[in-house]
């Protein structure tokens, strides 16, 4: 299972982002839309059938020619996801004063969470299973990270952050709590 997390600063510019896979297995996903065609019109079109379907993208061609789907997420579609949902984000800040949104939106297999913190920083979590209680740490943990990386003198607000150290704990972090 894998999760994706990105942080944007208050005009919604990606200040840093992290792609984390568990240890827990994931269950296999089956394209939808090239289940219901020929091998020979899916192999052409892969890509594609993909990533409109949610699917993961990488294909290995069997020797038949057949393309069987399998692997990771294609990066432009989770990206895609994560900018999509940002209307969302506004629309339930807008109802809710809270700092965690928990589920706020949901695209095909991937559940969109989010954490907005007093300066408007938003921290959006993209995850397949449902586990809230560590969802809403892991944010506390980053939160904590972040705010701990702004004090530091030696780092702009708002630009993207680079430092090795934050990347390391937010990892260890997702780890633990994702």
């Amino acid at each position: 299972m894998s999760h994706h997390l990105f942080v944007l600063s208050p005009s919604d510019t990606p200040i840093y982002n992290l792609t984390h896979s568990s240890s827990k297995p994931a269950s296999s996903i089956a394209s939808p839309l090239a289940s219901n065609l020929p091998t020979w019109s899916t192999s052409a079109f892969a890509g594609t059938l993909t990533a409109l379907s949610g699917a993961s993208s990488a294909t290995n061609h069997t020797s038949g020619g057949a393309v069987r789907m399998g692997g990771g997420q294609d990066r432009h579609v989770i990206q895609m996801i994560a900018n999509a949902s940002l209307d969302a984000v506004e629309d339930v800040m807008r109802k809710e004063n809270t700092m965690y949104l928990k589920a706020i939106d949901k695209f095909n297999e991937w559940t969109v969470s989010a954490f907005i913190t007093p300066g408007n920083t938003k921290f959006i979590l993209l995850h397949e299973g449902k586990n809230d209680d560590g969802i809403k740490s892991f944010f506390m943990d980053v939160w904590e990270l972040y705010v701990k990386t702004m004090l530091n003198p030696f780092h702009s607000a708002h630009t993207v952050v680079r430092s090795s150290v934050f990347d390391t704990r937010v990892r260890q972090s997702a780890k633990k709590y994702l």
